[in-house]
């Protein structure tokens, strides 16, 4: 068996991450597909559609979060429906037997969140690329970059085609199956807050998480949902920005009082960085944590607009 078939036979494991050697060896394979789906917060300016453009893994495309989403609300990239999903994805000629990799600018970050969205649908045949664009550069492999961003816009196309009422069924070649535990709504998070069933950790900077730190969203005030725990998505990675191992993972969660044997729930500003603690659990073992998608930004909408209404 060579080495090649070797790392590929070690990729179909629980692990959520795979290495940027693993990539390398395994970039031409038919079946493994590449996304960079970079993605940055509206106070850091920085571009992630021109970054792509200007550098990428050869032969990756670009996956637009602020595209492939729910277009029947003002909540930021929430979760678009499993039809717009499926016809996203299709556009970008991802099929049901392909190994997908995703990967951001940052090392990870907003990759978690793609990898969380194939997973929701049914699809566990994706990782994050450990240590991202950063790692890949680090490492010495080539870059290419290009203008052509045609699959990308199908893809954001198709989204809107399908909220639209116009459907694309002979187009389709990625079928979802629905996994409804790995995802909440706000009804299940104020439920939980009674039932006390499932442990709520917070994947947000802890100033913001305490009130005392603005959001990075204008009209949106700091602060956490009454029970949850505070757990940076920074202390998941180490200095290169690759995911810890199990055993530093463990130690994480334990300092902050979470016990792995009981259930947990994930959210952080609005449903990004909250997928992040979801690879870390994931790697331990977690492999059926719930991301609340709304999450912070959509509690404090509804509960200050509860809030400012008179009752009757």
């Amino acid at each position: 068996m060579s080495a090649t078939e070797v790392s590929l036979q070690s990729l179909f494991t629980n692990e959520p991450v795979v290495s940027a050697d693993w990539l390398h060896a395994n970039l031409q394979k038919p079946d493994v597909k590449v996304l960079d789906a970079s993605w940055y917060m509206p106070n850091e300016q920085r571009d992630a559609l021109q970054e792509y453009q200007a550098s990428h893994i050869p032969g990756a495309l670009f996956f637009d979060i602020d595209g492939v989403l729910d277009l029947t609300t003002d909540l930021p990239h929430m979760l678009p429906s499993e039809e717009a999903f499926a016809a996203a994805v299709s556009a970008l000629d991802i099929m049901n037997k392909d190994s997908i990799i995703v990967y951001d600018g940052k090392g990870i970050f907003s990759s978690a969140r793609v990898w969380w969205m194939f997973r929701v649908y049914g699809h566990d045949r994706v990782w994050v690329l450990d240590g991202g664009l950063p790692r890949w550069h680090a490492s010495g492999f080539d870059v290419e970059s290009s203008d052509t961003i045609l699959k990308t816009t199908l893809s954001n196309d198709a989204v809107k085609k399908v909220y639209q009422g116009q459907h694309q069924v002979g187009s389709v070649i990625f079928q979802t199956k629905f996994q409804p535990h790995l995802i909440w709504k706000i009804e299940q998070v104020k439920k939980n807050m009674d039932e006390k069933k499932y442990q709520h950790i917070d994947a947000r900077a802890r100033a913001r998480f305490d009130g005392v730190a603005p959001e990075p969203r204008k009209g949106i005030r700091s602060g956490h949902i009454p029970g949850s725990k505070c757990i940076p998505f920074p202390e998941m990675m180490d200095s290169s920005q690759t995911l810890l191992p199990p055993a530093e993972l463990k130690k994480r969660f334990e300092q902050e009082g979470i016990s792995l044997s009981n259930p947990i729930l994930i959210s952080c500003g609005t449903g990004v960085t909250a997928c992040i603690l979801g690879l870390g659990l994931h790697r331990l073992g977690k492999t059926d944590v719930p991301v609340y998608d709304g999450s912070w930004t959509e509690w404090v909408i509804v509960e200050d607009a509860a809030m400012s209404t008179p009752s009757s």
